[in-house]
Order: structure tokens, then sequence, then C-alpha cells
């Protein structure tokens, strides 16, 4: 146990840190803060699953968010994307046929439609049709098969912890704004205290 503690600490440590995360956060505050867009995240299976989670901090903290799944864009729930949005895709091999099929079908609505990657391979095809790409670093998985996603799941949740933070702290959101937007439960109860 200590040893798997070690190794996703390790991972979480030697994330790439760049002015990918810069430029991410001021294209969502760009497109969601200051144009009337939402961010749109987005993964297939595990990735989809965080994808979905980012989302729902994103909204929690002044950044109107949604998740949409890849397959189901294929079914008209593409109809979600406005053309002040911008995306936030999830794969850590980037090569997701659904994802890849998704950045196609939302350029071909909106052609301009800025795309931020977070991926555990850069130099994939996913990555290089992103505006932005954010590098996990590409640990191997804790998982002793090397095949389920454990470490690139840590990653990503860590890593859209930061693209949240990130932004609330250049839109200078405050506890008072939280309480209008959690206002159930023990949070909504402390954030009015």
């Amino acid at each position: 146990m200590q040893q798997i503690l070690a190794d996703e600490s390790k991972a979480i440590a030697n994330i790439p840190v760049t002015d990918g995360y810069e430029q991410a956060v001021k294209l969502i505050v760009e497109h969601v803060r200051l144009k009337g867009g939402k961010l749109v995240t987005s993964g297939m299976g595990k990735c989809g699953q965080i994808a979905d989670n980012i989302a729902t901090t994103f909204s929690s903290t002044g950044i109107p968010a949604i998740f949409l799944h890849p397959s189901e864009a294929q079914h008209g729930d593409l109809g979600i994307l406005q053309h002040n949005d911008v995306m936030l895709l999830l794969s850590n091999s980037g090569r997701t046929s659904e994802i890849l099929a998704l950045v196609q079908l939302a350029h071909n609505l909106y052609p301009q439609l800025p795309i931020i990657v977070i991926t555990g391979n850069d130099k994939s095809e996913l990555a290089s049709l992103a505006d932005v790409c954010l590098w996990t670093g590409g640990a191997p998985e804790v998982c002793p098969l090397g095949l389920t996603p454990t470490t690139s799941t840590t990653m990503m949740t860590v890593m859209g912890d930061v693209l949240v933070v990130s932004t609330m702290l250049t839109t200078g959101f405050t506890r008072e704004d939280y309480a209008k937007r959690h206002h159930g439960g023990y949070l909504g109860q402390k954030a009015r205290q």
C-alpha cells in the first residue's frame, strides 16, 4: 500500500508545469466570463467520469460547465455547443476514437471553437488538434497489469483542480459567490458563515 501511495504521489509531483495552464485559464475566462459561453468537458470511460467531475466543480465556482458524452454527441447532444464555448477534452492515450470524432464534429459546427486537451500522450493526434495541450507526464499506471486507469485519472483530477483553482483566482471568485451557487448541505452552510 505504501508503494502505491508513493508511486501516485511521485506521478502527481512530476506533472509538467508549463504556460499551458495559464493559456487554458485565459481561454476559459475569455470565452465563459467575457463572451458568455460555457466550458464543455468530455472524455470516454474513466476519463469521462473525471471530465464530468471537472465540469461540476467549475460550475460551482462560477464557470458554467457541462459534460458532453462523446458518443451521445454523435446522436444529437452536440447541439449543446454554442459559438462562444470552449472544450476541455480528456484522453490518456490521445487516440480515443470517440474523442477524435468529437473534435471533428465540433469543428464542423464551429470551426474556431478552442480546444484544451489533458492527455498522457503529448505526441498524439488529439494533442496536435488542441489549442492548448496539458501533458500528464505519462507516468505508468499503478495497476499491476499496467492497464486499469489509476495513476492517469488521479493526475487528470489534480490537473482539473489546478485549472479550477487558477480560474477562481483569476476571476476573484469569493465565498459569497460560492454560497449563491451551493446553498444546500454542509458546504452551503459553511459558505454562508
